[in-house]
């Protein structure tokens, strides 16, 4: 039998928390719906940096309240008053700059909708890279978007290998759903 990493152990072994769980099971490593959705996968990643990834699975429905339900659209037009509002809100991670750069980042999604098609689009046409070439792409174009935010990121929706481990339970599931990075690898 392979070893699977930490978080797959914990999540399958009940040691984490059901919220770990069902994200494990379900979301980690598999493409998101839409653009949206992909955003908003962003938007929990930005705000995860510096904190525990259980604070962010506790917080994820107020977070996708505030942040209009992940709509692009919509987050991309937020004003100084609608940060100013976030910033009073204690269901969600306050701090200026995660707020602010989510707020550049829907922008830029806009303007990736515009000459791509959509973000996922985008992402497709720029995979696949190594980890420093999403890494520097990305920051060449969004704000709060280091490393480790970029690595989980692209992970977490299928675009690198890691989020799964052969021997969990869940990897044929995520393979089965035919993540970027495993397609380009076949």
């Amino acid at each position: 039998m392979e070893v699977v990493n930490s978080y797959c152990i914990s999540a399958v072994d009940g040691t984490l928390s059901s919220l770990h769980k069902v994200y494990h099971d379900t979301q980690y490593g598999f493409k998101a719906e839409n653009d949206n959705e992909l955003f908003g996968s962003l938007i929990l990643e930005i705000n995860q940096a510096g904190l525990s990834w259980d604070t962010i699975l506790n917080k994820k429905d107020s977070i996708r309240k505030v942040y209009a339900d992940f709509n692009i659209k919509a987050i991309a037009a937020f004003t100084e008053k609608d940060i100013e509002t976030l910033l009073d809100n204690s269901g969600i991670i306050r701090m200026r700059g995660k707020i602010t750069a989510i707020i550049h980042n829907a922008n830029q999604i806009l303007q990736l909708q515009k000459t791509t098609g959509s973000f996922e689009n985008w992402l497709n046409q720029n995979h696949p890279l190594p980890i420093e070439g999403w890494i520097k792409l990305f920051k060449t174009i969004f704000k709060f978007t280091g490393k480790e935010i970029t690595k989980e990121f692209l992970m977490g929706n299928g675009y690198l290998e890691g989020a799964h481990e052969k021997g969990c339970p869940i990897y044929e599931k995520a393979i089965a759903a035919h993540p970027k990075w495993y397609t380009e690898k076949s």
